[in-house]
């Protein structure tokens, strides 16, 4: 079984109360409406999708990391300054003891963002859902990926049981104008969703990337009455991991 495989099955009950982290680190939120705040990153490694701009292959082309107990996460959270947290990936939907490291993190009193392509539903505790479904703009080359990236990456249903019972936002990576046009025709499918769910941010992963792009996602965002979501992450510090 090679390591990709890996990471996309179900786990094991011996690894129950385990969660693989890709990394953990403070920083702060780069993007959506708390964009600028210090917060602890606990990101999961492994996902169920290939975007090919993925901005952390570590967690889904090449997944890597290691193995955390709830005991030692419960810690890491305690001794952290951060307020907030931020369960990120990959995909966290998808990581073992998730909604256990959720409670851990509501029972320390942290402010918690769960960031999710919106493809797995689980119960779990958070004060954002920070949904960014991956549309036809997200497609690997790659022939084996492009046919499990297709099947699984539009997931409405989904979206919408977490939408009703989640403070949530929807978050969309704008490469091109015509993505834009389709933001508009997907909020259409979701009736939960209005034009203040929605935030544009530049498809970007690196800092020049980023400044070719913002200008335009930003005016689009404005005409359409949508929020525009910086980067910040990117603009401070360009392709760096862990930061």
């Amino acid at each position: 079984m090679n390591s990709v495989e890996r990471f996309n099955r179900p786990p094991s009950p011996q690894a129950a109360s385990l969660v693989f982290l890709a990394e953990i680190y403070e920083s702060f939120q780069g993007e959506g409406p708390w964009a600028g705040t210090d917060s602890l990153f606990i990101r999961t490694s492994g996902c169920n999708l290939r975007c090919w701009f993925c901005d952390t292959p570590w967690t889904s082309w090449n997944p890597e990391g290691t193995q955390w107990t709830l005991d030692e996460l419960a810690r890491r959270i305690e001794s952290s300054p951060a307020e907030h947290v931020v369960i990120t990936g990959g995909e966290p939907m998808l990581a073992a003891s998730l909604t256990e490291l959720t409670e851990l993190c509501r029972s320390a009193g942290r402010i918690l963002t769960i960031e999710t392509a919106g493809t797995v539903d689980r119960s779990v505790e958070c004060d954002l859902m920070a949904i960014s479904p991956k549309r036809p703009n997200s497609a690997p080359d790659d022939p084996h990926w492009r046919q499990r990236h297709e099947q699984t990456r539009d997931q409405p249903a989904v979206i919408r049981s977490l939408m009703q019972r989640y403070r949530s936002i929807l978050k969309f990576v704008i490469d091109t104008d015509a993505d834009v046009d389709d933001v508009c025709r997907y909020v259409d499918r979701i009736p939960e969703a209005s034009a203040d769910h929605v935030w544009l941010m530049p498809q970007a992963r690196t800092r020049q990337e980023l400044q070719d792009r913002e200008d335009r996602v930003r005016k689009a965002a404005k005409r359409h009455g949508f929020h525009y979501s910086p980067r910040l992450h990117i603009a401070e510090f360009d392709s760096a991991r862990g930061v």
